[in-house]
């Protein structure tokens, strides 16, 4: 079994580094452990990077290129192409569609 490359794209550091930042201000325990378990989620795309189910959001409008693992609250969103590209680290308490939002004023 090959292993596929898992890279994160700067938009997703970024979404890591403001949550794990929010989250050490609050219970460093609490960013420790989340770290922990989205690394270890997101090292597992490595493995069998198809385990993620399609961004239900983006399939209604016909986007079915990125695909999505649940870290709870958390989504790691990504897309396989030559490797794992982690586009975003997303609260799943929150409308998709405002993030898209946010995203597309930033850029």
């Amino acid at each position: 079994m090959t292993a596929w490359r898992v890279v994160w794209a700067e938009e997703a550091v970024r979404d890591l580094e403001v949550l794990l930042e929010y989250l050490a201000e609050r219970d460093p325990d609490a960013a420790v452990a989340v770290w922990g378990r989205l690394k270890e989620r997101a090292e597992l795309l490595a493995v069998s990077p198809e385990q993620g189910r399609v961004v239900q959001e983006l399939q209604r409008v016909g986007v079915m290129g990125y695909r999505e693992v649940i870290v709870r609250p958390y989504r790691l969103v990504y897309r396989v192409d030559a490797q794992v590209w982690v586009v975003a680290l997303v609260d799943g308490r929150r409308e998709w569609e405002d993030v898209l939002f946010e995203r597309l004023i930033r850029s």
